[in-house]
């Protein structure tokens, strides 16, 4: 699933008072005094027959936000405020720094529970800190809607909290608000994998409904990840996210041209290679798939994604040829050639430390159809190992 961290922005926090008032009615002279005893209760009552008697205090409502803030009921705080700066802009200094205040406090709580969230032991303390967490930013949003940062965080918490489809308008919002990699690459995987979900729902009901619904989500990720393909063409995720949303929507030619376009501007573009060689892939075109895998290989020959997929384009062109081979009862073994290909890459891969149960667990498979039974043996205790310490 999807990983993420939350940046930590270092504020300067103000510090909020209640300064001198000239010619103050008695409601806002009590108010100012019951504020200083931290009595809001009665100050939020004489403030409020301030402003029945006065409509246009904008004082009244400048002290109304102040204790709204206090009580840290945030939604009241802001509409006290623009009432007040509806009347005049006397206190429009003032407010914007108490908005600052409030804001920076609830977006490091915000940050600051979030990683107790990671931190905690068991799920049950990780959902009150996410829950915390998430409370702080949805707040932190109502006294500061502009603010790309909190959205984006947001939305990590959400998705830690595995609220896919509550961070998925927060993505949106946050790619509206600022351009940025995390927002095109996050809510493009999140609707690629609604999409998903809803087509093997469909597998299992048989209900069109969820099919219709599951292209939708596959067309609407493609949308926002060539949007973001603009401005970041270089990043492998969104690429390959992009690639498997066009292959699910069943638009493999359009995804074709695009990278094909994309190889033809920029040869020595691993990625558009590799996303390219992906189609060839999915669409059993192997020959073609090998010619973009090993390109991508020779411009970086540590390319791991290319590396084992150039080995999974061999390993299922040799199956298929095999299993063609057995219907015809043709005895011969061509096929074992097309699987000694993926071995010096598969190898290359776990050479580099590979952690990946699944790799490990293929290169077994074409080690025992090679017959080199020692070293398939070997692959397979360590795939089982590393599956058991996940």
């Amino acid at each position: 699933m999807l990983k993420q961290n939350l940046i930590i922005t270092a504020i300067l926090l103000i510090a909020l008072t209640v300064t001198a008032f000239d010619c103050s009615s008695t409601e806002l002279t009590s108010a100012k005094l019951y504020i200083q005893q931290k009595n809001y209760d009665k100050a939020l009552e004489v403030l409020n027959e301030e402003i029945v008697k006065n409509p246009k205090s904008d004082e009244g409502y400048y002290l109304l936000g102040m204790v709204y803030g206090e009580k840290k009921e945030f939604d009241k705080m802001v509409n006290a405020y623009d009432s007040c700066e509806a009347i005049s802009n006397k206190y429009s200094k003032d407010i914007h720094d108490s908005k600052i205040y409030y804001w920076a406090n609830l977006f490091n709580q915000g940050v600051n529970d979030y990683q107790k969230g990671n931190k905690a032991q068991n799920p049950d303390s990780s959902k009150i800190y996410y829950d915390k967490s998430s409370s702080a930013f949805e707040s932190a949003i109502k006294i500061e809607p502009d603010s790309a940062s909190t959205y984006r965080n947001l939305s990590f918490v959400y998705i830690s909290e595995k609220e896919y489809d509550k961070a998925i308008p927060v993505l949106e919002t946050l790619i509206k608000k600022k351009s940025t990699l995390d927002g095109y690459k996050f809510l493009g995987e999140l609707l690629y994998e609604k999409g998903t979900r809803l087509m093997s729902k469909y597998r299992d009901s048989k209900d069109v409904q969820d099919s219709v619904q599951a292209m939708e989500q596959f067309n609407r990720a493609i949308t926002v990840l060539e949007k973001g393909r603009k401005d970041f063409p270089n990043d492998s995720d969104l690429l390959l996210t992009l690639s498997n949303s066009y292959i699910a929507a069943n638009k493999v030619e359009i995804a074709m041209d695009a990278f094909k376009a994309g190889v033809e501007k920029d040869p020595g573009n691993k990625y558009y290679r590799y996303n390219l060689g992906v189609l060839y892939l999915g669409a059993k075109d192997y020959t073609s798939a090998e010619e973009q895998f090993k390109k991508a290989v020779e411009i970086d020959p540590n390319y791991e994604n290319a590396n084992y997929n150039l080995a999974v384009t061999y390993v299922r062109w040799a199956t298929e040829m095999r299993d063609s081979l057995e219907a015809k009862d043709d005895t011969s073994r061509a096929y074992l050639g097309i699987y000694r290909k993926a071995l010096p890459y598969l190898e290359s891969v776990v050479q580099n430390e590979s952690e990946k149960p699944s790799v490990w667990e293929l290169l077994g498979k074409v080690y025992a159809i090679l017959g080199m039974q020692d070293d398939a043996t070997n692959a397979f205790n360590k795939a089982d190992k590393l599956r058991k310490q996940q």
